[in-house]
């Protein structure tokens, strides 16, 4: 790959006798030529061309190439494209042409249409900050930036937060748009290269679904994605972006991108073509059915709908205030992880109709919550809907309803390992349970029985803030940090609350 690499200041162009340093190191070292493969930023033109002229001078054999990939400009700027990430991508080629013994003059003379055959477009969420100053421009956190460069300037289009698919398509239209200037000349058909480069402050899973948006789209184009290399390759500090490059390739110039490379930093890329992997969609599990055996006495369907429609709504309202008291003692997603939940039951409802039997809806409700809630609340959800279920198989009356409580809670309380009084859910699920014996009673009224559940389940959760937590993620926060309520035991008292709602209204 390279031989050498001259740094200067943060931001800033090496100085001329930093350059002539190098190049007379590797002219010692044996090399019959060197080349200086430069982006095109005034600085560092001037000064690692005054360095070509002193080398030349000394008697060094010295060729200079400038590479411009950035495809942000409507219009054409007289100092040309900047040089962006795809000069990594010369830097791979060249090294490889020089590996194989071809001289200085061609491999000047294939890189540089390698050069123009390529755009690089970069988005950001964030500024950066040069070391002892201020961020280099202003971002409003609803806001990010398109067409930015590598030394912390700000883009040419500010635009508002959207989904990774959608920032994606924008950057890929941008840069491919012939009204574009500096556009790159994409058609159905082409093979690229992808670089999906990490401008600093992106965290690899950020990375790999914006990798996974640009091959989608990509592909969606007709296009062929021969290789993809995502990783930190030219950063711009701590700047929370992506930028996006593609280069037209043939299989020669796959080839030199194949080639063996001991420069540490280079990914070691799988060399197969993106686009040839299948991608298939595994087919749900199917689940034997039970028997169609539905007791008298149940809510009907319409019923069921309304109630399961009402918890959905209830944790989707409640998203935001519980990841701010999970922020308090865990990982800041007890909200998101209910609202996952919530849109996997409305897209359930969608459809197929719920089962009519409680057997068979609450076991078919925990295969769901299983599969796509996740975390230790899909699991804990699971658990009790799975052991609550089995009560009810043959007896739905009123009596067995609170039956299938307790046995939840005790299933909860053997594989979880949390009991009452641990400011846990389990708080507000034990309380609403004592008040569900009532239903055992003969005459018994279900909705009385359950607005003192719904009361008592609130007031627990309200208490769990006095509680040392000896269980679940909060065990390890000091108690003098937990001052609000346990989400887990909101969030239960507030789906009991939902139920009751969804018993009164009136289905349609």
């Amino acid at each position: 790959m390279l031989t050498g690499v001259v740094a200067g200041p943060v931001f800033t162009s090496p100085a001329v006798g930093s350059i002539l340093a190098a190049i007379r190191t590797v002219r010692q070292a044996g090399a019959v030529g060197t080349l200086l493969i430069v982006k095109n930023y005034t600085g560092d033109r001037l000064n690692f061309g005054l360095a070509l002229e002193q080398a030349r001078e000394e008697g060094a054999v010295v060729q200079m190439v400038v590479i411009g990939d950035d495809s942000a400009f409507w219009t054409q700027k007289k100092t040309g494209r900047r040089g962006l990430c795809g000069t990594i991508l010369i830097h791979k080629v060249a090294g490889a042409l020089a590996e194989e013994g071809v001289g200085l003059n061609e491999i000047v003379r294939k890189v540089t249409p390698v050069a123009a055959a390529m755009g690089t477009l970069g988005v950001s969420l964030s500024p950066c900050s040069v070391p002892g100053s201020k961020p280099t421009f202003q971002l409003a956190e609803d806001e990010f930036e398109l067409g930015l460069g590598i030394h912390g300037e700000a883009g040419v289009r500010r635009m508002k937060m959207m989904p990774a698919d959608k920032i994606v398509k924008i950057m890929l239209d941008h840069m491919t748009n012939p009204s574009n200037a500096s556009h790159l000349s994409l058609k159905p058909g082409a093979s690229v290269v992808l670089v999906v480069n990490n401008l600093g402050g992106l965290s690899y899973l950020e990375l790999s679904i914006v990798a996974g948006s640009a091959v989608r789209c990509l592909e969606n184009r007709g296009i062929h994605i021969a290789r993809a290399f995502v990783g930190s390759f030219m950063t711009a500090l701590e700047m929370a972006g992506v930028s996006l490059t593609l280069l037209l390739v043939d299989d020669e110039l796959l080839n030199l991108i194949d080639s063996e490379t001991t420069a540490v930093a280079w990914s070691q890329h799988a060399r197969v073509s993106v686009s040839r992997k299948r991608r298939e969609r595994i087919a749900p599990e199917k689940y034997p059915e039970e028997e169609k055996f539905v007791p008298t006495g149940v809510p009907t369907s319409q019923q069921i709908i309304l109630v399961l429609e009402t918890v959905c709504s209830t944790l989707l309202n409640l998203q935001e205030r519980l990841n701010d008291l999970d922020r308090a003692a865990g990982d800041g997603d007890c909200g998101s992880t209910h609202a996952r939940a919530a849109r996997a039951i409305q897209e359930w409802l969608s459809v197929n109709p719920p089962p009519e039997h409680p057997s068979q809806l609450l076991s078919a409700l925990a295969r769901l919550l299983l599969e796509k809630m996740g975390g230790s609340s899909g699991a804990l959800y699971g658990l009790f809907l799975t052991a609550a279920s089995q009560p009810l198989r043959m007896n739905s009356e009123l009596s067995t309803w609170s039956v299938a409580m307790d046995a939840g809670i005790e299933a909860m309380k053997r594989y979880g390992g949390a009991a009452p009084g641990d400011r846990t859910m389990l708080d507000s699920l034990f309380a609403a349970a004592e008040e569900l014996r009532a239903l055992r009673n003969p005459g018994a009224n279900l909705i009385q029985v359950l607005t003192s559940a719904v009361r008592r389940a609130e007031e627990a959760a309200e208490s769990t803030k006095n509680m040392e937590a000896a269980a679940g993620r909060s065990s390890y926060i000091g108690s003098a940090r937990l001052d609000q309520p346990d989400p887990g035991a909101v969030a239960a008292a507030a789906i009991l609350q939902a139920v009751l709602q969804g018993l009164q209204a009136k289905p349609m």
